[in-house]
């Protein structure tokens, strides 16, 4: 039911140290919207059980979806926090034809309901759970709420990425915004021009806001405390599925993932062009089957298409079938660890 993948340097490690939670100190959550509800069961495992009783730090690295998985599982009950996003964001329901403001204003009340009213000051206080959420500054067009004028702007980004990512840096700016005492930093050949801004109470709920502020979807969050002024939308804009380096290199990186085939950047969901598989010595990625994806309803894993193209009924009937059925995946990784099998582990190579 779950697949895993390793990089050559991850496999050495298992290999000769066995699948222990300690040979982890980062961990990756990305870009995807509802897609992330396929890793629901292993989110609980992995915090409920695998973390449980860990007193090192791990790093929590995420964007949009991942940020938010991150918020909860940050959190002093991370169970129950993510129980709490996969309950709220499942049964959430929009008016037809929904206006950026709508789904603006929802996803704030589904930001008050994870959080209550401690979980913003325990992720700050978290000293082993150490959240850190991507977002993407904007410049020039992409800065705009008018539709046609933003759309503009995303065209521009599209034909730029194709010829080179590294082009995309001239429209928008990596921003971390991370645990008041993380000592994470990002190394990327593309040079976003990554800037570093400790979270706080006046702007963890604004930066998470932003870094699943989906463009032409969710209005932007503009002039995040703490940060320069400026327009700040979806962190997966640049990291979407992950193509950096992540220092110190100390351990291995822990990626939960619904592909086996990550991207770096949203702009790059069409293409083939492949991530620099470099960045990945280092990480182990658990992924539900292509076995388990078909057992699901309508052979599928959720996606935003949802929204729009099933009644709310019968997609939030479809949403909560599959938080249950991954409950599998969670057995079958821990069925893995407790055998201290690794013969399933697979080479991880983003080519195939």
């Amino acid at each position: 039911m779950l697949d895993i993948y390793a990089g050559e340097n991850a496999f050495k490690t298992i290999q000769e140290q066995g699948f222990k939670q300690d040979l982890f100190t980062k961990m990756l959550g990305a870009s995807g919207g509802p897609k992330w509800f396929t890793l629901f069961g292993l989110d609980k495992y992995l915090f409920g059980e695998f973390f449980k009783d860990r007193t090192s730090e791990l790093n929590l690295i995420g964007s949009s979806a991942g940020a938010f998985r991150f918020a909860a599982l940050s959190q002093k009950d991370p169970v129950a926090a993510i129980t709490r996003l996969a309950k709220h964001y499942s049964e959430t329901v929009y008016s037809t034809n929904a206006k950026s403001a709508e789904i603006t204003e929802k996803a704030k009340n589904l930001l008050d309901a994870v959080y209550g009213k401690t979980g913003v000051e325990e992720v700050l206080n978290n000293s082993v759970f150490k959240a850190h959420f991507i977002v993407a500054k904007c410049s020039g067009l992409t800065t705009y709420e008018q539709p046609a004028l933003q759309m503009l702007g995303l065209c521009s980004s599209l034909v730029l990425n194709r010829i080179n990512r590294g082009l995309i840096a001239k429209q928008y700016q990596r921003f971390i915004f991370h645990h008041p005492k993380s000592q994470l930093q990002i190394n990327d050949r593309y040079h976003f021009n990554d800037t570093y801004v400790s979270l706080s109470d006046k702007n963890l709920k604004d930066a998470l806001l932003a870094s699943g502020s989906i463009p032409m979807v969710m209005k932007a969050v503009k002039n995040i405390s703490g940060a320069p002024q400026g327009t700040y939308r979806d962190g997966g804009i640049i990291d979407y599925h992950f193509d950096i380096g992540l220092k110190p290199k100390d351990g291995l990186t822990l990626y939960p993932h619904f592909n086996a085939q990550p991207k770096a950047g949203w702009f790059d969901k069409s293409l083939k062009r492949n991530i620099d598989i470099n960045n990945y010595q280092d990480t182990v990625m658990l992924v539900p089957s292509l076995k388990f994806i078909s057992s699901l309803p309508f052979n599928k894993i959720p996606d935003r298409k949802d929204f729009t193209e099933m009644d709310a009924a019968t997609r939030i009937k479809y949403w909560r079938t599959v938080l249950a059925e991954t409950e599998q995946l969670a057995d079958s990784f821990a069925k893995q660890i407790d055998t201290e099998d690794i013969s399933n582990i697979k080479s991880f190579n983003p080519h195939y």
